[in-house]
């Protein structure tokens, strides 16, 4: 048991946020002090995130609250306080956690003060948590999707407590704004503009554990952005499981396309990416904002998941292989030079030899500079799971290496369309295999490594495109 004094604040707690999290924060800045005068140091932290960009700019939210209470990141896991920001999108995701999990037992065994928490969407699996209850009785606290702005709060029950704190919540209205953020750059920067789905995709977890979509209000995101770009960010990434169809639930409903123009707006922003997009939801308006914006990257990711329009009605996807198509051909024709990336599934119940042909073909009639590439991961609580039909694995690992094969060779093909051209590149970061060189992207989200140093990072410089290796791009400054 942890021995730390109770804190007693002089001043009731609020009841509105985020004024109530500010609160705790301070109670909780008094229990790190305590700790660190019982150890003599500095108390550290580790934020491990699985899954997607929505768990990146949550886990940056988590960062930016411990340290404001005083905690000092740490590369290792070896730390006072490490929490798991999860995802369920896959079986071996959870599977990689509880492996994790056990490792960190070790730690917990030596040091009785170190906390372990878990949060993210695993989480918002019931049978999840039970099984952490009886298996894993050394974690101190679990939270899920929707009240990770409670953190702060959450953290302080952690610390007072003899046992596992647990808060998770089926579903919530509430979005809460402006509790610290540490961001991962000083340059580009996630945006969150709404949270949950309303699809319920037969085969994903989604909407289960993120709950029903909610949008921001447009000020709010503006406002965000803006202070990013005073604070020194040049990309923004606008965050959803579908901003496609963003605005939808607000009291003035806003189209995500409208957005995109006010984003567009901001002074000091120079790019503006976006996703993940539905292709249901992708309306004209936005691919005529998108061929007439200055600030937009020639970047869309869109997910196919299926070449079959048949298997797609099963996957309650709610378009056709020919709609798919057609809106290829509607983006492409005003976007000339926008990169086009996907996600396909394989290995969907019920898929036959014909329905992966049709996937191939959408494979060869796109032309995907990239696509994810996945095998079907039954995850129970979809309707898939109950689905009778389930492809036997071997068919499923002989389908996914072809497509694979196909994928890459056509991504081969299109690579090195810009050589010899001078494109402009964010600088990201020194090169991890050679300090000479430093490495950034495109607007089209391709990579390109060039001789540099670190004063470039974070600015967008005029690349010569010189050669292209693959998957990235050689090139030089150009003055």
């Amino acid at each position: 048991m942890r021995e730390l004094t109770e804190v007693k604040m002089s001043t009731p707690v609020p009841e509105m946020e985020p004024q109530r999290q500010f609160y705790y924060m301070e109670v909780a800045k008094e229990y790190v002090r305590q700790l660190e005068e019982k150890k003599g140091r500095k108390l550290t932290f580790h934020v491990s995130t699985f899954g997607c960009q929505m768990n990146a700019r949550d886990s940056e939210k988590l960062t930016g609250i411990l340290e404001t209470i005083g905690y000092v990141e740490t590369d290792t896991e070896e730390a006072d306080f490490v929490i798991y920001n999860t995802c369920t999108v896959r079986e071996n995701a959870n599977n990689k956690v509880y492996g994790r999990l056990g490792y960190l037992n070790g730690f917990k065994k030596k040091d009785h003060d170190m906390m372990i928490a878990l949060c993210g969407c695993m989480m918002q699996e019931e049978k999840v948590v039970e099984k952490i209850r009886s298996s894993y009785r050394f974690v101190d606290l679990i939270f899920g999707t929707h009240n990770i702005y409670k953190f702060a709060e959450l953290l302080v029950q952690a610390l007072e407590a003899d046992r596992m704190v647990v808060d998770v919540w089926k579903d919530t209205d509430k979005i809460v704004e402006d509790l610290p953020v540490e961001r991962k750059y000083s340059f580009k920067s996630g945006v969150n503009i709404m949270f949950g789905c309303n699809n319920f995709c037969s085969y994903c977890i989604v909407p289960y554990v993120r709950g029903r979509e909610r949008s921001r209000e447009p000020k709010d995101i503006i406002r965000e952005i803006e202070h990013l770009v005073e604070d020194g960010v040049v990309e923004v990434m606008l965050l959803g499981q579908n901003v496609n169809s963003y605005g939808k639930n607000l009291e003035h409903p806003v189209t995500f396309a409208q957005l995109l123009q006010e984003v567009e707006k901001i002074e000091g922003l120079e790019r503006i990416r976006f996703m993940t997009s539905h292709p249901k939801d992708l309306s004209d308006d936005l691919i005529e904002v998108m061929k007439h914006s200055k600030k937009i990257c020639k970047h869309l990711h869109l997910p196919l998941q299926s070449g079959s329009s048949r298997l797609l009605k099963i996957m309650n996807r709610h378009y056709t292989k020919e709609q798919y198509l057609e809106l290829v051909e509607k983006i492409r024709a005003a976007v000339p030079d926008i990169a086009l990336t996907t996600d396909i599934i394989v290995g969907f119940p019920g898929e036959t030899d014909e329905d992966f042909m049709e996937t191939m073909d959408v494979v060869e009639k796109v032309g995907y500079d990239s696509a994810f590439t996945f095998i079907y991961s039954k995850r129970t609580g979809t309707p898939a799971a109950e689905m009778e039909d389930q492809v036997p694995e071997e068919v499923v690992k002989a389908r996914f290496d072809r497509l694979l094969a196909r994928v890459q060779t056509i991504a081969a093909q299109k690579a090195g369309a810009l050589t010899g051209k001078t494109m402009e590149v964010l600088v990201e970061h020194i090169n991890e295999q050679d300090s000479h060189l430093v490495t950034g992207r495109l607007s089209n989200n391709s990579t390109v490594h060039l001789p540099g140093t670190e004063d470039m990072i974070g600015k967008l410089i005029p690349v010569y495109l010189k050669e292209c290796k693959g998957f990235y791009y050689l090139g030089e400054a150009v003055e």
